[in-house]
């Protein structure tokens, strides 16, 4: 029998109803993997009883001829999705031991459609990183090392860094992350995965620890982009509970998927030409315009003339709105409560949130705090919130010319970890060609593409209009056919 963790979603789905092999074959394969890689710090907490049990479930449906669409399929939650009666801790030392008495809406869906939880999986803490450096559980390793032969230690991607090494080392064959501002696709990039970003509002956010509320999104990261299909469909839908959720059906993106892009056009943002970028970068971008031209799409290039303004301005809504959220962390009503001996209430609050927040979290709890206070506002929170308007107006004029835009994922493959921590400014840069369909609230997805010279992956990213998560998915498959990418980071850990 092949090796059941190299099985994608649908392999498992469609393998375990045709009796295959059973559910409970699954889940005790994939929780092997993951009590033997405890040296890539992916998970913080293993459930291989809740995976055990959704798997005898799957078998008694499939007895029963009662199977919900993942029936058989085990699969990784991020940490930062409340789940009721296990820890959920977001990385955080603020949270760590708190136990939601309460599931999440999209956990909840997926439980619901048959799938059972490894464990939940490592972040950046409260999701602020772009490294799964910020943990307060520790770093999260990349599977990947570098062919130069030496054994540095490469980071992830964050903040779902986690989810995506525990799909790249065949932990769990799909996981749930969040994308704030590219904290799906980025991380998706470093790993050689897929990781859509759906449409603001298409998943709820009930239920997931905030950190930018206008932002938040949660996405699925698998394999392939029919796998990240299968999770979406079962992820997404309206939720009263959410009132920025989008009342509206939720498609079969898994049956219309087609990798036939005639009568397409594919926009190229010129200003994300940028001056120094890797080459490798570069020369897969173009083979990735001609991959699209293979399948059939007209291709025009395009401008996206705010884009330079697009991380500042998101560095300042994403710790403004970071701010309000955390502040109820004040060891008040749930989390940690740090009271010194004689302390008063002011100075439990000050003590709880300095132990309980990283420096990162603190950092942009900071710059949210002044960019919100009198007379800062209007010089800095309303102006991002204008820039942010001219930035979503230059989206759907591009999209008057094309259907999707095809861009790099990230400016540069995995780093490594380490190399970027001194520097915020530099670590921000990572999300430079992410940030911006985050602050338009649009679909977009990274799927691998190349490797590089250094035999790391590099992912190509697909962003769409409004409610057109088809459109980037089929896009996503037709450069998934043509760059038959099958690498895979060689087993050390």
């Amino acid at each position: 029998m092949t090796d059941l963790t190299n099985l994608t979603v649908a392999q498992i789905r469609d393998g375990h109803r045709a009796g295959d092999f059973s559910a409970v074959e699954v889940a005790e394969a994939f929780s092997a993997n993951v009590a033997g890689a405890k040296a890539l710090n992916a998970f913080i907490v293993e459930t291989p009883d809740h995976a055990l049990a959704a798997a005898k479930t799957a078998d008694a449906d499939r007895a029963a001829g009662t199977l919900k669409p993942l029936s058989g399929v085990p699969i990784g939650m991020k940490d930062l999705f409340c789940t009721n009666g296990v820890q959920t801790t977001a990385a955080s030392h603020m949270l760590e031991g708190f136990i939601p008495r309460y599931e999440s809406t999209v956990s909840q869906k997926l439980w619901d459609a048959g799938a059972g939880m490894l464990g939940k999986l490592n972040l950046d803490q409260f999701a602020m990183g772009s490294s799964n450096e910020t943990s307060y559980f520790g770093n999260v390793i990349s599977p990947w090392k570098r062919k130069d032969g030496g054994n540095a230690a490469l980071a992830p991607g964050g903040s779902s860094g986690g989810s995506s090494t525990a799909i790249a080392a065949r932990l769990c064959p799909a996981a749930t992350g969040t994308d704030t501002g590219g904290s799906i696709r980025q991380p998706a990039a470093f790993t050689g995965i897929s990781g859509i970003k759906p449409t603001y509002g298409r998943c709820s956010r009930w239920g997931i620890v905030a950190f930018a509320s206008s932002l938040d999104q949660a996405g699925p990261m698998a394999r392939d982009v029919r796998d990240c299909a299968i999770m979406l469909e079962n992820m997404a839908g309206f939720d009263p509970k959410d009132a920025t959720s989008l009342d509206m059906a939720v498609p079969n993106w898994e049956a219309a998927l087609s990798s036939d892009l005639k009568g397409k056009t594919v926009g190229i943002p010129k200003e994300y030409r940028l001056e120094g970028i890797d080459p490798d970068i570069d020369a897969m971008w173009d083979a990735g315009i001609a991959m699209l031209k293979d399948a059939g799409a007209a291709v025009v290039e395009i401008s996206l003339p705010h884009t330079k303004y697009a991380l500042p301005a998101y560095y300042i809504i994403a710790p403004a709105e970071a701010s309000s959220n955390l502040a109820r962390y004040d060891g008040v009503r749930y989390g940690l409560r740090d009271l010194p001996d004689g302390a008063g209430l002011q100075d439990m609050y000050a003590a709880t949130r300095a132990d309980g927040f990283g420096p990162e979290v603190k950092r942009r709890i900071m710059i949210g705090t002044y960019v919100l206070s009198a007379g800062f506002y209007d010089a800095y929170y309303t102006q991002a919130q204008k820039v942010r308007t001219l930035i979503a107006r230059d989206f759907e004029a591009a999209f008057g010319m094309c259907d999707v835009i095809l861009a790099p994922t990230a400016p540069s493959a995995a780093f490594g970890l380490g190399e970027k921590m001194a520097d915020p400014l530099a670590m921000y840069l990572n999300d430079v060609f992410a940030v911006p369909a985050s602050l338009a609230g649009l679909p977009a997805m990274s799927v691998p593409a190349a490797l590089n010279r250094e035999g790391l992956p590099l992912g190509l990213q697909i962003i769409g209009k409004a409610f057109d998560e088809q459109g980037v998915l089929n896009a996503g498959l037709a450069i998934e056919e043509r760059a038959g990418f099958t690498a895979r980071a060689e087993k050390w850990w």
